[in-house]
């Protein structure tokens, strides 16, 4: 009976964003994983609100990501944050502890994982369990994959590429690449700083990427304004961006994330192999949504590449789904407590 009454909480744990997914309620939190603390450690806020200090803080407040490239950089601000999260998951039902599934890179190591199951535990979760995001993409991305069938997933976030090909449920080849969504927001400012002599931060890079950014150009450019610091006169200054400016802007970070994606099919056996180019390759994650990337992977590998339905959302939803089905993932699934 206690074990009915202890509710479910999945939790996309990611470099940039946490989503939260409760069976039956669906993503019920997405929030930036960012923690304002001050000199004192206190942590002032988590989240939104957290991530609207960034750049705007005092010397005496810190506004930071405790996570980096997927896993664990600070464990006691990542503990927080979890409960933080937790709790404004489980609402009304707060007195009880849940049952949480927590989703890592494929490329980390079993200590890694160790750290985000205590995490867990100790943010209030009476059983943890981590599963590899490759795994929960797919299942999220509605692939069924215990079929004696191979399918390729390439999850694309803010901290990591993580490419696997997956066949009876569990993970053939993969590959985790520290290369993602925020490696190209710093090449943009690199960018900008080189042309333009303009300093800008980390929020409007994550604009021009979403807004004009592509993984190829464009006949019909799209174009942006943006505000930063002029580095010569010190002064505020306002100037343009282009589409096929920033697509070359970005080149050496598609072409690693292309690398990581080609990687993974050196390891994979011919027959899945075949699978794959018949399926082609399912793309999850918040930046496999810029514009025209599928079609760059497809130039780049011969094999055709579609962005999955909600591709955001599917490591969330997969959390979601494991949890409700433990007894049949229980072989992806590594660790409980």
């Amino acid at each position: 009976m206690w074990q009915k009454l202890s509710p479910k909480i999945g939790i996309d744990l990611g470099t940039t964003n946490v989503l939260v997914f409760v069976p039956g309620e669906g993503v019920v939190l997405n929030e930036p994983s960012v923690v304002a603390v001050s000199d004192d450690k206190e942590i002032l806020a988590v989240g939104t609100e957290a991530k609207k200090m960034i750049g705007r803080t005092p010397d005496s407040i810190h506004a930071y990501r405790p996570m980096k490239d997927g896993v664990i950089a600070d464990y006691r601000v990542t503990e927080a944050m979890l409960r933080h999260f937790i709790r404004e998951a489980l609402g009304r039902w707060s007195i009880l502890k849940p049952e949480v599934m927590v989703s890592v890179p494929a490329g980390v190591t079993s200590t890694e994982k160790r750290a985000v199951v205590e995490a867990a535990i100790k943010a209030g979760a009476r059983n943890a369990y981590v599963v590899k995001e490759p795994i929960l993409a797919a299942i999220g991305a509605g692939i069924p994959i215990y079929e004696p069938q191979g399918h390729m997933i390439v999850d694309i976030g803010g901290g990591t590429i993580d490419a696997a090909v997956i066949s009876l449920g569990g993970i053939v080849s993969s590959n985790s690449v520290k290369c993602a969504g925020n490696k190209i927001d710093s090449a943009i400012i690199d960018y900008i700083k080189k042309t333009r002599n303009l300093s800008i931060g980390d929020k409007t890079a994550e604009e021009v990427k979403i807004h004009v950014g592509s993984a190829l150009p464009l006949e019909e450019e799209l174009s942006m304004e943006i505000k930063g610091r002029d580095l010569v006169s010190g002064l505020p200054r306002t100037t343009e961006v282009k589409t096929n400016e920033i697509v070359k802007a970005i080149q050496k970070e598609l072409k690693e994330m292309i690398k990581a994606i080609k990687d993974v099919f050196q390891d994979t056996p011919p027959e899945l192999a075949a699978d794959i180019i018949d399926g082609g390759i399912i793309m999850t994650g918040g930046t496999s949504q810029l514009r025209n990337f599928p079609e760059l992977i497809k130039r780049r590998t011969g094999v055709k590449a579609e962005l999955a339905n909600q591709a955001l959302f599917c490591v969330a939803k997969g959390t979601g789904i494991a949890l409700e089905h433990l007894s049949t993932y229980k072989r992806a699934i590594t660790t409980k407590r």
